[in-house]
């Protein structure tokens, strides 16, 4: 051992005596699950402190970044959910929470641009709202995983509009691609919306910094979203993605499963539609999404 440094052996009893202090400063709290939250959090962030020997300059950055994340949220832009997905973690935590269940239908991420009291809309509706894009016919059924129909399944549906924008993400207060519906007796549900399209997240703050000076790109692959709630059953946040989208196996905030991806068949401008709906000289599209739900409870 040098005069200025210690021998590792030495360096080490250090750091584990500092791991060791802190978790014990949590020896009187008694609530256990926070407890076990709090010290599994000091062993994970002190390992990866000590992992990657991180410097006093990176700890600031850190620090000066989740600080930045924090100014430019506000209630209409969520940066940490931004920052949670573009690492995985919202994913995760969603796999964590939602464990497969017989032919129940995989979740995947919230997003960080769902709106409470969406527009209501009958059976047959147009959640679009004016939002640009192609007219896309969206139906299915909803089921509970012995197959029996969920008759008033609470539905609810936001998606960008074909510029890549979510209505929240407009200046003037417009309230458009998103609605909610209800299933009817038989269980079945039918809207109209857009065909989704790929768009970036928000890129142009701490998050955006960070993705760009890691290689990264800010897509998300083209998708619906879908949240679906039923008394006794497990509610249900995915999306449907769009067969074909090259953005699939690269979706930035990894919220694809092969399952989600859906066939939406253009139809030829001029082809009927189901409900007899006038679109003039258009093309539209139209998509099947059969939807599964859990039991609250999984043994």
């Amino acid at each position: 051992m040098t005069e200025q440094t210690m021998t590792g052996q030495s360096q080490d009893v250090v750091e584990e005596r500092l791991v060791e202090n802190v978790l014990r400063s949590f020896d009187d709290c008694t609530d256990p699950r926070l407890k076990q939250l709090m010290t599994s959090l000091v062993q994970h962030l002190h390992g990866f402190i000590r992992d990657v020997r991180l410097t006093e300059e990176e700890w600031n950055t850190a620090i000066g970044f989740l600080t930045d994340v924090g100014h430019i949220t506000d209630d209409r832009r969520q940066e940490f959910i931004l920052l949670s997905d573009v690492l995985g973690a919202s994913m995760q935590t969603i796999n964590v929470n939602n464990p497969a269940y017989k032919e129940a239908t995989e979740a995947t991420v919230f997003g960080p641009f769902f709106v409470d009291d969406a527009p209501r809309i009958d059976n047959g509706g147009d959640a679009a709202g004016g939002a640009a894009g192609q007219p896309c016919w969206v139906e299915g059924t909803v089921r509970d995983t012995d197959g029996n129909p969920i008759p008033d399944a609470r539905i609810e549906i936001w998606e960008a509009d074909e510029d890549g924008f979510y209505d929240v993400q407009y200046d003037d207060a417009r309230v458009s691609g998103r609605a909610h519906l209800h299933s009817n007796e038989e269980g079945r549900y039918w809207f109209w919306a857009l065909t989704p399209t790929p768009y970036p997240i928000p890129h142009d703050g701490p998050v955006g910094r960070m993705l760009a000076a890691t290689g990264r790109a800010p897509m998300r692959a083209s998708h619906l979203h879908f949240m679906v709630s039923a008394p006794g059953l497990r509610t249900l946040v995915t999306h449907i993605f769009v067969r074909g989208d090259e953005l699939l196996d690269h979706d930035t905030v990894f919220g694809v499963k092969e399952s989600l991806v859906k066939d939406f068949v253009e139809q030829p401008a001029g082809t009927p539609t189901p409900d007899r709906r006038n679109i003039g000289d258009n093309t539209w599209a139209r998509v099947d999404f059969d939807i599964v739900l859990a039991p609250v409870v999984v043994s």
